[in-house]
């Protein structure tokens, strides 16, 4: 970003640098893209943004994102309340909602434990998910579907005992070897944990 960058630019930059994934130098292209070709776009963004942070909060029970006080899963009294899918982002709750094959309930951590980085269990959705097992008798599986990273497997860790506390079942996402892959092109650690999970 140029120092001769006007303020309001400069805020601007800045404020884009805030996205994950964006530098300094996406940042200055988003602005100036916006600015020099697309003015009605970035005031379609800025007012969808301000919306977004207006009105959406936390669901009440499933902590992910949502307009009302429910989100539409919590919402949908279809789902089997016996299941309790616990996720690290909304993101990662919609990678599994695309499958169709899902059809319990979800919590969402809203991130995942990471001391290196400050974060602890106060900092993501642990007492939340406590509260919801404590309180949802129908509940008798929860299925851990945090990522297979070494903070993923940590916060997997501690929500498996949690839940292993309260007398409840509790499974992992099986991982292996992706469907259609060739094992020559594997990662070896893949290939360890098939061969461990097999059956």
């Amino acid at each position: 970003m140029s120092e001769a960058s006007p303020g309001r630019l400069r805020a601007l930059m800045q404020a884009l640098q805030r996205l994950p994934g964006v530098g300094q130098r996406s940042a200055a292209r988003m602005a100036y893209h916006l600015l020099q070709h697309d003015r009605d776009g970035a005031l379609q963004l800025a007012q969808a943004l301000q919306a977004a942070v207006q009105g959406v909060r936390h669901c009440a029970l499933c902590h992910t994102l949502a307009e009302d006080e429910l989100c539409p899963t919590c919402a949908d009294p279809t789902r089997d309340a016996t299941q309790l899918c616990v996720v690290e982002t909304p993101a990662d709750q919609a990678a599994i909602e695309r499958t169709g094959v899902y059809r319990g309930r979800y919590f969402v951590l809203m991130g995942h434990l990471s001391p290196l980085d400050g974060i602890g269990p106060d900092d993501i959705g642990l007492r939340p998910l406590l509260q919801r097992l404590q309180t949802a008798p129908a509940v008798q599986e929860v299925i851990v579907a945090t990522n297979f990273t070494a903070e993923g497997e940590a916060t997997a860790h501690v929500v498996s005992q949690l839940a292993r506390a309260l007398g409840l079942r509790v499974t992992r996402l099986a991982r292996g070897v992706p469907v259609g892959s060739e094992l020559e092109y594997v990662d070896l650690g893949t290939i360890a944990h098939a061969l461990a999970d097999r059956h």
